[in-house]
C-alpha cells in the first residue's frame, strides 16, 4: 500500500460541482466568456490556471478553496448552508432570512394533487365509457 497522497484534479471537482448545480458546460462556458469546447478541456485537466480558475468559481457560485478542496461531503455542506441575501438587499433581520415552510413538504403538496386530478379525469372517462 502507497502512502502517497492521491493529486487533487481540479477538472473533475469542477465538473462536479457544475453537475451538482445543475449547469451544462455551455452555461458555464458563456457565464466565463468561453466555449464549450474549452470547458470539456479544463474539466480533463489537472491544473487549471489561477485566473480561469477564480472566474469560474464565480460563475459556479462557489470559492477557489471550494474547488480546490472538493469533496461529495463538503460541497453538500456548503450548498446546504448558503444563504442569498440579495433578495431581502443585505437585512439581516429581514423577512426574507428564512423560509417558514419544508420546501419538501409543498412538493409532496403539489403531487398528491396531481394524484387526485389524474383519479378524477380517470373516473370521468370511465363514466362516459359506460354511457355509449
Amino acid at each position: 500500500m502507497s502512502t502517497a497522497t492521491k493529486s487533487k484534479h481540479i477538472g473533475r471537482n469542477i465538473s462536479r460541482i457544475r453537475e451538482l448545480r445543475g449547469m451544462k458546460q455551455e452555461a458555464l462556458a458563456q457565464a466565463i466568456g468561453s466555449n464549450q469546447q474549452a470547458i470539456s478541456g479544463i474539466e480533463g485537466s489537472e491544473e487549471v490556471d489561477s485566473k480561469k480558475l477564480l472566474e469560474i468559481a464565480k460563475a459556479l457560485g462557489v470559492t477557489v478553496e471550494a474547488i480546490e478542496n472538493f469533496s461529495e461531503e463538503s460541497v453538500f455542506n456548503y450548498f446546504n448552508t448558503f444563504y442569498d441575501n440579495s433578495a431581502n438587499h443585505g437585512q439581516v433581520n429581514g423577512p426574507f432570512n428564512s423560509c417558514n415552510f419544508n420546501p419538501l413538504d409543498k412538493v409532496v403538496e403539489l403531487y398528491e394533487r396531481l394524484v387526485l386530478a389524474e383519479k378524477e379525469k380517470v373516473e370521468y372517462l370511465e363514466k362516459l365509457l359506460k354511457g355509449k
